[in-house]
């Protein structure tokens, strides 16, 4: 267990440089030398931990957003795990769009895909479950990927957009749209195909 607090308090210390270079310069320009001469690690420290700086930022981003929502209960939570997210993402605007334009919209994307894509699997297990139906692994695959795609870009747009918005209106919208279409598409999609 000491192994384990040590590796992640490692971890830690080498993200804050991160986030500190980040933000003075961008992400394309930071160096591992960098990195482990502001946390005062060797390079095989933060070799040890992690593969390249941007295996580092994927880490950070797990670490501090998408790990916390993955324990939502989002059947009850789904304000509060939106909420969450946005938060994040308006706290964190620099360190992603310091990424964004370093590594562009797609790679960014990526970063969020893969965790927003447990999310909503999770959330679609726990609907099926609740509803007492069962869809198709082929559809449920594609509605999964629909609302991922759509999480994570509109996430990016909000990022990127330098104006303010309306959050409550979005979020709104949001707990909306996902309340009243993802039922009722599991429902179809278990009518026409079980």
């Amino acid at each position: 267990m000491k192994h384990e607090v040590t590796t992640l308090n490692t971890k830690k210390a080498i993200a804050s440089s991160l986030k500190k270079l980040m933000e003075k310069k961008p992400l394309s320009k930071i160096t591992v030398s960098e990195i482990v001469a502001d946390c005062n690690i060797n390079r095989k420290t933060f070799y040890y931990h992690f593969e390249d700086i941007r295996a580092l930022l994927k880490w950070i981003l797990e670490q501090e957003a998408v790990e916390v929502v993955k324990n939502f209960d989002l059947l009850l939570d789904y304000e509060e795990a939106i909420n969450f997210v946005m938060d994040y993402v308006e706290n964190n605007k620099h360190l992603l769009n310091c990424a964004y334009d370093s590594i562009g919209r797609d790679e960014l994307r990526r970063f969020f895909y893969n965790d927003f894509q447990e999310i909503v699997l999770t959330l679609i297990n726990r609907l099926e479950e609740a509803m007492g139906i069962s869809v198709n692994e082929d559809f449920k695959s594609y509605v999964c990927d629909f609302y991922t795609e759509a999480l994570a870009g509109h996430l990016i747009d909000i990022l990127r957009n330098r104006q303010s918005y309306d959050r409550k209106k979005i979020i709104d919208y949001f707990l909306v749209t996902l309340k009243a279409s993802l039922p009722e598409v599991l429902k179809r999609a278990n009518e026409l195909w079980s």
